[in-house]
This record gives C-alpha cells, structure tokens and sequence, in this order.
C-alpha cells in the first residue's frame, strides 16, 4: 500500500530536526519557529481542485524547506509524513541529494 497525494499536494518524509551539542547532547526542536526540512516522496496530478493544471516545481527525491504550520502530519505504516500544498513549500535545497 502507499499515498498517492491528490491534486496539486505533495507528500514530504520529513527529516530529523534534533541538534546536537558539541558535548554530545541531543537538543529537540524547541517551540521556536524554525523552518522544518524534509524529501518530497510523492505529488499528486498537477491539478487544482477546479481542475486547473498547475506546475510542480519539486519532483520525487527534492528537499525541501517548508514552514512548521505547513500541512498536516501524518502517520502511515509507522512512518511520519507531511502533506502539504505545493505553495506550503517555502524553498527547494540544490545540490544536495
């Protein structure tokens, strides 16, 4: 089984936004509005829900940076996930992979 987003959303794994000390302390995210990261795992069908075609500008395999109130968390086969429109989506990470 897998998520297959709809319309113009993309599904994002998101990824680990602990920081750790010098000393070795791991730090989870505060409550601070920190912009979150993540790989887009899937997109929908480039459609919007009046059936407009839309332009993804990430692909399958993109990070990318979305806000921390940007879609809605998920959990799906023991694994997290973030849905969220493409517009949720504040920057895409180049050359990285």
């Amino acid at each position: 089984m897998k998520i297959k987003p709809l319309f113009d959303r993309v599904l994002i794994k998101p990824e680990n936004q602990e920081e750790q000390t010098a000393s070795g302390l791991t730090l989870p995210i505060s409550a601070e509005d920190k912009p979150y990261f993540g790989k887009v795992v899937a997109v929908g069908d480039n459609t919007d829900i009046e059936g407009k075609k839309t332009l993804f500008q990430v692909a399958v395999g993109d990070k990318i940076v979305y806000g921390k109130y940007g879609g809605l968390p998920i959990l799906f086969e023991g694994k997290e996930y973030v849905i969220l429109k493409q517009t949720d989506i504040l920057a895409k990470i180049e050359g990285e992979n």
